[in-house]
This record gives C-alpha cells, sequence and structure tokens, in this order.
C-alpha cells in the first residue's frame, strides 16, 4: 500500500504520552462510517504496539503504517462498530 492512502479524519497524537493516543484513536473512530479511513500521527513509541492491538481486537482494519522522521503513521479503515 502506498503513502497516497486517502484518509477521511486526520489524528494529530504526536507528542502525546501513553494512553492518550490511543484514546484519541478510539474516539476519533466512533465518528466515522464503515468505509472511512482514519489517519493516526503519534511518536509515542508505546502506539507502535497499542494502536495495531486495538485495531484488531475492535475489529477494524490497518491498512497501512509506516515510521517516517520519528512519527508513526498508521491509517485505520473502520469497519462495522
Amino acid at each position: 500500500m502506498s503513502d497516497s492512502v486517502s484518509a477521511t479524519l486526520e489524528l494529530d497524537a504526536s507528542q502525546l504520552v501513553c494512553p492518550m493516543p490511543l484514546l484519541k484513536t478510539r474516539q476519533a473512530m466512533r465518528q466515522l462510517s464503515p468505509g472511512d479511513v482514519l489517519h493516526v500521527q503519534a511518536t509515542d513509541r508505546g502506539a507502535l504496539r497499542d494502536i495495531p492491538a486495538w485495531v484488531g481486537q475492535a475489529g477494524h482494519s490497518l491498512v497501512h503504517h509506516k515510521e517516517e522522521n520519528g512519527v508513526l503513521h498508521f491509517w485505520i479503515r473502520c469497519e462495522e462498530h
């Protein structure tokens, strides 16, 4: 998947520490409809473990993720709530 994944909503959770990136991600996902994509940016290293684990647990899809210049990027597709 390329970096050109189109996001419905952007969440800048950089500079937030655990557990805030995950909590903000959960809140943002509640605003989305199935098929929408959330792009999350985080700098807390715990997000590398927490966000993908939660995505699978919540039944959503991790479309793409990467790290660039110390910033973690996650693109999450909303599935049924």
